[in-house]
């Protein structure tokens, strides 16, 4: 039997994760927090691509944030936003449209290395005071064949994924010969950073 994750954070106001990706609400569970989900609304393709990675990343994560907290009103909450990105020559990589556009970028990922980063961004309602940040993460992939490409494409899986493939209970987890830095962080939320802030809002 699963025991309990012990909390040290107690919120002052509830907790909303503004986001339906089932990966975050699995790692934000691990701090022991209770939780609700109220997806946000936005064009997430809306933002130029030729930001820089850590400011696009971020100003996603505040308009998901901010997306949701003014749903809310008056009614007490916290509500976290996050958005995560792949980069590689300078270039941002976000989910892929179609098939096509997910062979192109595991291709260009092939043999080589990238950089993942992922946006934080925290609403306090109704104050609407914002806390927001980034972390990033060097992954190297070793060379990949065209039939584990076009296979992997075939289960559906890199569709929802920014770079076109996940390292967490998913086959591109054997396309990630090396990380540096955060592993969480390449799964979609940074927990230590996550943990950091929420836990400076006790303050």
């Amino acid at each position: 039997m699963k025991s309990k994750i012990p909390s040290v954070l107690h919120l002052s106001k509830p907790l909303i994760l503004a986001s339906q990706s089932p990966r975050r609400r699995l790692l934000l569970e691990q701090l022991g927090l209770t939780f609700s989900v109220i997806p946000a609304d936005i064009d997430e393709l809306a933002l130029p691509l030729d930001m820089i990675p850590s400011e696009y990343v971020q100003a996603l994560a505040c308009s998901k944030a901010n997306a949701v907290a003014e749903k809310l009103g008056n009614e007490p909450a916290i509500v976290l936003g996050a958005d995560t990105i792949v980069v590689i020559d300078g270039n941002i990589l976000n989910k892929p449209v179609d098939a096509n556009e997910a062979y192109s970028m595991l291709r260009s990922l092939s043999g080589r290395t990238h950089y993942v980063y992922t946006g934080i961004a925290i609403t306090q309602v109704p104050s609407m005071n914002k806390i927001s940040s980034y972390q990033m993460t060097e992954v190297e992939f070793r060379i990949l064949e065209d039939d584990e490409i076009y296979a992997y494409i075939a289960t559906g899986s890199p569709m929802d994924k920014a770079g076109a493939y996940g390292i967490q209970e998913d086959f591109g987890a054997v396309f990630v010969k090396k990380i540096v830095g955060c592993y969480y962080n390449i799964v979609g939320l940074p927990l230590e950073m996550v943990y950091g802030i929420l836990r400076s809002i006790l303050n």
